[in-house]
């Protein structure tokens, strides 16, 4: 009997081991993950909307009050620069790993101007960035990663109707252009 409780005790132990370790490994074997369907959808080419309007990807449910958009990277081609011109009530942007793990998020108050306005770099590029930088970066945020891939995703609040077109025109500006 005692034989029979110390297998099965093993057993279960066992179990829980492999539950666990299969959980964990999910988003690294997952051919349905965000970065897979955003990268059949559109590629490394530019922002795509992901919650549904204008024939774009839902990766999840979405919230009717919030527009977004995503942007996938690859820094080992250059960083990454995030960027719209045009001024909404709330915009959120995150930064996140190929598998998901957050790795930053901003929005409007941590921006000076309260525009979007982001580089995504590794930590080599900051160095040689902060060595040089270009025109017109003294006022975008850094987001510093250890990700070499990614996605960006840009969420825009609508609080009513009215600021529908204004939303609108802020997601048609968003550019994610490689640097």
């Amino acid at each position: 009997m005692r034989r029979f409780l110390w297998a099965t005790l093993l057993g279960l132990v066992g179990a829980g081991i492999v539950h666990i370790v299969v959980l964990m490994l999910v988003p690294q074997v997952s051919e349905r993950g965000a970065w897979s369907q955003l990268a059949a959808a559109a590629g490394l080419d530019g922002p795509t909307a992901v919650d549904g309007r204008d024939g774009g990807i839902v990766i999840r449910p979405h919230d009717p009050a919030f527009l977004t958009s995503a942007c996938l990277f690859d820094l080992t081609e250059g960083y990454l620069h995030v960027a719209s011109d045009h001024r909404v009530p709330f915009w959120s942007a995150s930064v996140y790993n190929r598998n998901g793990s957050s790795q930053l998020a901003v929005n409007d108050r941590s921006s000076q101007r309260g525009l979007l306005d982001i580089v995504v770099l590794s930590t080599d590029q900051m160095v040689e960035l902060r060595r040089e930088a270009p025109d017109g970066m003294e006022r975008s945020i850094l987001a510093e990663t250890a990700a070499v891939e990614g996605i960006v995703v840009v969420r825009a609040f609508v609080p009513d109707a009215s600021w529908t077109e204004a939303v609108q025109a802020f997601m048609d500006d968003l550019r994610c252009e490689r640097l």
